[in-house]
């Protein structure tokens, strides 16, 4: 009677553990891919056009970039 007592314990407890487990292994990540994020890094002017929806790639280009 008493090794069945402990056996019974020691599978609940197995049991717990490997729910613990289970739940604490279970993490997502998020990750932000904004550009302001990433200093020095631009977007292509191909890309920036297809976001603002012009035609032309030309105005985001930095060669094409007006001085100020």
């Amino acid at each position: 009677m008493q090794t069945s007592k402990i056996t019974r314990i020691a599978v609940i407890a197995l049991v717990l553990l490997f729910l613990v487990l289970s739940v604490i292994s279970c993490t997502t990540t998020h990750v932000h891919n904004h550009d302001h994020h990433h200093h020095g890094k631009k977007m292509p002017p191909g890309q920036a056009k297809k976001m603002h929806g012009d035609k032309s790639a030309k105005a985001y280009a930095p060669g094409q970039q007006k001085k100020r």
